[in-house]
């Protein structure tokens, strides 16, 4: 018999109420019960960064935590930070600075990003680095991911300047 429990959560600006077995992973009610393929499942041990969501607004892996630890917070995923009308400025550089190719691991990309600029918006190159470490990309050799943060970073001093 599964055991079930009731959990409320906000996803994306929307409040989620349903009851999830206790031994659901964040990543499949996610992907598997409410329909969001943005989020992406690799390594299911916290090592790529695939299946990295904002938990709070900070970066986590879902492919480790249990659905019901998400009772009460906020969650936020690659839709929930894509405009409906186009792309984050996030996204949009990475795309101006060809900072994806095959784009798989691309959204745990965009989120930890998301949260080191929100977190600090004129980052270090050490800052950077240790928000993008948890983060694995087999095909972009790194440096075009780490040119479209630091255009980011660039963006919003020259914009707190004027």
């Amino acid at each position: 018999m599964t055991h079930m429990l009731p959990i409320s959560f906000w996803l994306n600006g929307q409040m989620i109420a349903l009851d999830v077995p206790t031994h659901t992973l964040l990543i499949d009610l996610i992907r598997d019960k409410l329909g969001l393929k943005g989020t992406k499942r690799s390594c299911d041990m916290e090592v790529c960064g695939a299946c990295t969501v904002l938990l709070d607004g900070e970066p986590i892996s879902s492919c480790t935590m249990l659905a019901v630890d998400v009772d009460q917070r906020e969650i936020t995923t690659i839709e929930g930070v894509t405009p409906p009308d186009g792309l984050s400025r996030v996204q949009k550089a990475f795309v101006l600075h060809g900072g994806l190719q095959c784009g798989f691991c691309t959204p745990g990309f965009i989120m930890a990003v998301t949260a080191l600029l929100k977190a600090t918006p004129h980052p270090t190159d050490e800052e950077i680095r240790h928000y993008l470490h948890g983060n694995l990309c087999r095909c972009t050799g790194y440096t075009k991911i780490f040119e479209a943060v630091k255009s980011l970073a660039s963006e919003q001093a020259s914009e707190n300047a004027i």
